[in-house]
């Protein structure tokens, strides 16, 4: 009975060792101003993450540093750890965790300050030449393990695979098709390690025929690709199974999915002078779906002082965002079981039914009007 304890308590032990260190995860994606239909770039971010609460918040430059607008955790009160954003010169920045990368014994109390990184370089960087200069300068150890995306006003974009001491740039002007996707591995780390494979797989199967017909948009992201229960290894859609209950692995999104983002660049200018920061502030639009994305709802935000819809700003209790709350219980509803593993299965009917009454079904024709309606404001017109 001692012996078999003990082996009981050792296989525990090893299977949280073998477990990320931090519940973040996240699929994201860089896209060329070619592959967008109205010329612009896009960056986004499918967050996973521990941290369920989250919120959104404009951050003012003083000091000659920038203003930018950018996802925090709700418990971040002085907004010290940006998760995506943008700001006034039209650079903006997300990551992705690694597991693959990290070739030292920094501790882990010492890592997971990509937040930190981030929010430097929104308050400090026009251009990804910047952020590379910042990653140079950056006292090392830097205590981040992680695939930071990044694009500019320019039209540049690339993914930095970087740990405490090093980085490999993928610009996405040698992308072969113009877009790059990462999930929780680098392509520069050790083959075969890190996590998020299947759904790296997942997210350029559904991209696949927008990238060749150039067609790739944030409607395209936020509504198929970040509300999609492909799985690339049974190569179905399974939720269109007909079955009620769907086991939460691998898809896109997850149990602990809670944004889906895109920012949209503007079109590529040739000078920085081109556009001040107050027009660059309205060309940069950070759509948002905040919570659990089979779930949300789209709202835009600008870099402006009233840039962030007040259902998206941490006002609430705790720094909550009343938009968050919402779509929190709405997960909650889907993933309905109250005991044993309640957060492992899916009741897809809540999402996708016959009737049509789906949380999906009811949300994204709302939200791709959000699309339509805002590009009709500022006149948006297609390239082709």
């Amino acid at each position: 009975m001692i012996r078999f304890h003990s082996l009981c308590i050792y296989t525990i032990i090893l299977f949280f060792l073998l477990l990320p260190l931090s519940g973040d995860a996240c699929t994201s994606a860089i896209v060329s101003a070619d592959l967008n239909p109205y010329g612009r770039p896009l960056l986004w971010k499918h967050r996973d993450t521990s941290a369920i609460d989250n919120k959104v918040e404009y951050v003012e430059g003083k000091d000659g540093k920038l203003s930018y607008v950018a996802l925090f955790n709700a418990a971040d009160k002085k907004l010290e750890e940006a998760w995506m954003g943008m700001n006034e010169a039209g650079f903006a920045i997300m990551n992705t965790a690694s597991y693959n990368i990290k070739d030292d014994n920094v501790p882990a109390s010492e890592m997971d300050k990509e937040g930190v990184l981030m929010s430097l370089a929104l308050s400090s960087c026009h251009t990804v030449d910047d952020f590379r200069k910042l990653l140079d300068d950056y006292p090392r150890p830097m205590g981040v393990e992680a695939n930071f995306g990044v694009i500019d006003a320019h039209g540049d974009g690339a993914f930095f695979e970087t740990n405490n001491h090093s980085y490999v740039i993928y610009p996405l002007s040698e992308a072969p098709e113009g877009i790059l996707v990462r999930t929780n591995y680098s392509h520069s780390g050790r083959p075969d390690e890190g996590y998020g494979f299947i759904r790296e797989a997942n997210a350029n199967h559904l991209l696949r025929p927008y990238v060749e017909s150039k067609n790739v948009t944030p409607e395209l992201l936020t509504e198929n690709l970040s509300r999609s229960f492909y799985h690339d290894l049974k190569k179905r859609d399974c939720a269109l199974d007909n079955e009620k209950w769907l086991i939460d692995q691998d898809f896109i999104p997850r149990y602990k999915s809670t944004a889906t983002i895109v920012i949209e660049g503007c079109h590529p200018i040739a000078s920085s002078e081109s556009l001040t920061p107050g027009e660059m502030g309205k060309e940069y639009i950070m759509w948002t779906g905040m919570g659990y994305p089979p779930c949300s709802e789209i709202i835009p935000v600008w870099c402006a002082p009233d840039g962030v819809n007040e259902t998206l700003r941490g006002l609430g209790a705790n720094g909550h965002s009343e938009m968050g709350d919402i779509v929190k219980k709405r997960r909650d509803d889907v993933f309905e079981l109250k005991k044993g593993n309640k957060d492992k299965y899916i009741n897809i009917s809540k999402l996708y039914n016959k009737e049509g009454t789906g949380y999906v079904q009811t949300l994204s024709p709302a939200n791709l009007e959000v699309y339509r309606t805002v590009r009709g404001m500022r006149g948006e017109k297609l390239n082709k």
